[in-house]
């Protein structure tokens, strides 16, 4: 099963770190966010990637051009047999990577429909900005029970802001960044039969969750996953420095 990753969003919250690259290229630790949700997916066996680029998209395909050289021990020989020996680590990703010009300013239902023929009957999709400890195999067998045409993993994130607990007027504690009680929002990781592309078109103008997801909701086609573990959204500059301090801290739950 193939994932689709929309990597072509602008990240205008994000400016300071997208000036110059695209938003799923920012970093978290030494590696972009993108290598992080790439790497979830393939502990759980899934080396397949279409890539729906946009917004400098260029970047992300010069860096996976030049992943081997950048990531293993290299050997230069010059002079006129100039020879470039790469070393190869027994860590080598075994990843398939299908990179797609689908528009810088094309939404995201726009974006998806355009990689219809690198897909087959069952594949997943997911945001370029998010991380989770989500299990993808349960993902995917819940998916496939259930036989409608799509599933949406739902989250409890955790909120932007810290958490006073009082009692009486009296300050007990305080709960930084606590997790959402109640409710679910749309974490992404989704799991689509190819029927989806039924409500999808080509469009710069065809948005994702506002028109196609919901008429899915309306024909009953639409079944949602929750996740109760971790899940985390590179949104602004404020995320990027929480992300990345889980990171340096070993605290990564992805």
């Amino acid at each position: 099963m193939k994932v689709v990753i929309l990597c072509g969003g602008m990240g205008t919250r994000l400016r300071e770190e997208t000036e110059f690259r695209p938003k799923s290229m920012v970093k978290i630790g030494t590696k972009p966010i993108l290598w992080h949700i790439m790497k979830h997916y393939s502990k759980h066996g899934f080396n397949q990637f279409v890539l729906c680029l946009g917004y400098k998209g260029e970047v992300i395909k010069e860096y996976f051009y030049h992943y081997m050289l950048h990531n293993n021990d290299v050997t230069v020989k010059l002079g006129q047999d100039r020879q470039i020996t790469i070393h190869e680590n027994d860590k080598v990703e075994d990843w398939e990577i299908t990179m797609v010009d689908t528009g810088e300013h094309t939404l995201k239902g726009g974006r998806i429909h355009k990689i219809h023929k690198y897909v087959d009957d069952d594949f997943m999709v997911t945001y370029g900005d998010g991380v989770s400890d989500i299990n993808i195999s349960d993902l995917v067998k819940f998916h496939q029970n259930h036989g409608k045409i799509g599933t949406v993993t739902g989250v409890s994130p955790r909120s932007s802001y810290g958490q006073l607990k009082s009692e009486s007027g009296q300050v007990q504690g305080f709960i930084e960044k606590p997790k959402i009680k109640e409710g679910m929002i749309n974490g992404g990781f989704f799991v689509f039969q190819k029927k989806i592309f039924d409500y999808l078109n080509s469009n710069e103008d065809c948005d994702f969750e506002i028109g196609p997801l919901e008429q899915l909701t309306k024909d009953g086609q639409l079944m949602v996953y929750h996740h109760k573990g971790d899940w985390a959204c590179m949104d602004t500059y404020r995320d990027s420095v929480f992300l990345n301090s889980l990171w340096e801290k070993g605290h990564a739950f992805w």
